[in-house]
């Protein structure tokens, strides 16, 4: 997006802002779409976590895309957001059964991750087609918070446990239909996929019933210049031949399904901030921002890269500075990075903010959560309006206690 449309719809609406470039989003759909189409079905569940948004979920179905949830809150956007039950899989881990029954009486998708909750749920509901959840007992990821296919990882079950599921399956009756992975996410080496993929369809020859494979997502996405991505065209190429392989000994064809999140909406997210105070110190100049963590907590929590550029002086003489937020710990965005010469009142931009950025913010410090905006062919649309103190007071009750 340009600049001038950027620092215009600041304008329009206020900072702090998030933007999504609805086009982008569409191209991303379609390049993951092409280059995995051939012999075998193929079935895209967006991982709703990532950006929840319910007009975002919206656009997606319209591309013809599934929803992949790990939460009855997730479940329910998307059934507002018109998906049929069976276009919603239901992928949690650790919770309770009452909200697996919410879940199975509402019509979605299942995944089991643990063999307690398999019994429990195959015990209530004997009749019933489930996937599981396995854990591959493979490293990898850009962080070790995000990497979730390890075997200390508590997602997944593990495949020496898989007697154990055999036996759950023998005595209950339960219909496994699918077995599922995710290994983790900014996964940049396409034979971390293919050995994940091996271990599942290793596994997937156990079951006779089966409609599908989930082999998940973590696609890695570029955040600067010169940075790598996952080669999406070179992985399929190399993955469909060994599926239809699969397919072939498994005696029929099942549906490949992927659960890409950031790869579909990283790159389509900006968030726009004000320069609130320019404050040097002894060999370091803080740039302080309207916002912090309570927006934007992945440099913090994942020491992400977001690059940040100037909109209002795009052209200015580079300089380093660190950038901080406004909330009372520290919440540094980055420091001593070259940066356009800023000025209090300038409009910095953090790009790839559309994934796991608005999704993860909070009212912190009792801070109002932002607004957010969808633009498409020219046209900007308020998908969500920026939050007022009504908003932090809201399910308080105020009581006086008889002191």
């Amino acid at each position: 997006m340009e600049n001038s449309t950027l620092l215009s719809l600041a304008n329009n609406y206020g900072c702090p802002l998030y933007v999504y470039d609805a086009e982008r989003i569409i191209f991303q759909y379609n390049r993951l779409t092409k280059a995995f189409a051939g012999n075998n079905p193929l079935q895209i569940n967006y991982a709703t976590k990532a950006l929840s948004n319910i007009s975002v979920l919206k656009l997606l179905k319209s591309l013809g895309s599934n929803l992949d949830c790990v939460s009855i809150g997730e479940v329910l956007l998307g059934l507002e957001a018109g998906f049929e039950p069976k276009r919603i899989s239901y992928t949690p881990n650790g919770v309770s059964m009452k909200e697996l029954e919410e879940v199975q009486h509402l019509g979605a998708k299942i995944t089991i991750d643990n063999l307690y909750t398999l019994r429990l749920f195959a015990e209530k509901f004997p009749d019933a087609s489930v996937s599981i959840r396995i854990n591959p007992q493979i490293m990898a990821g850009g962080n070790e918070k995000i990497s979730v296919g390890h075997v200390n990882s508590k997602f997944g079950i593990l495949k020496q446990h898989m007697e154990e599921v055999h036996r759950i399956v023998e005595e209950t009756g339960i219909n496994i239909i699918g077995v599922h992975m995710h290994t983790g996410s900014d996964i940049l080496d396409v034979d971390i996929f293919l050995k994940g993929s091996e271990v599942l369809m290793g596994i997937a020859k156990e079951f006779e019933n089966l409609e599908f494979i989930d082999f998940g997502g973590g696609f890695k996405v570029p955040y600067k210049e010169g940075d790598k991505s996952t080669n999406i065209e070179l992985f399929a190429e190399k993955f469909k031949l060994r599926f239809s392989e699969f397919c072939e000994e498994y005696g029929r064809n099942l549906i490949m399904v992927f659960e890409p999140g950031k790869f579909l909406v990283s790159e389509c997210g900006y968030f726009l901030a004000k320069v609130n105070t320019i404050k040097p110190s002894t060999n370091i100049v803080f740039v302080a921002l309207d916002t912090g963590f309570n927006h934007l907590i992945r440099p913090m929590y994942y020491n992400a890269y977001h690059n940040i550029t100037n909109i209002s002086k795009p052209e200015g003489k580079e300089k380093k500075y660190n950038i901080v937020g406004y909330i009372c710990e520290t919440d540094t965005f980055a420091q001593e990075r070259e940066i356009s010469e800023i000025s209090a009142g300038d409009i910095l931009c953090f790009h790839n903010a559309g994934a796991y950025c608005f999704s993860m913010a909070s009212n912190y410090n009792s801070r109002y959560l932002p607004a957010e905006v969808l633009f498409y062919k020219g046209k900007d649309y308020l998908i969500r309006e920026a939050e007022t103190f009504k908003d932090i007071l809201r399910n308080q009750t105020k009581i006086e206690l008889p002191l």
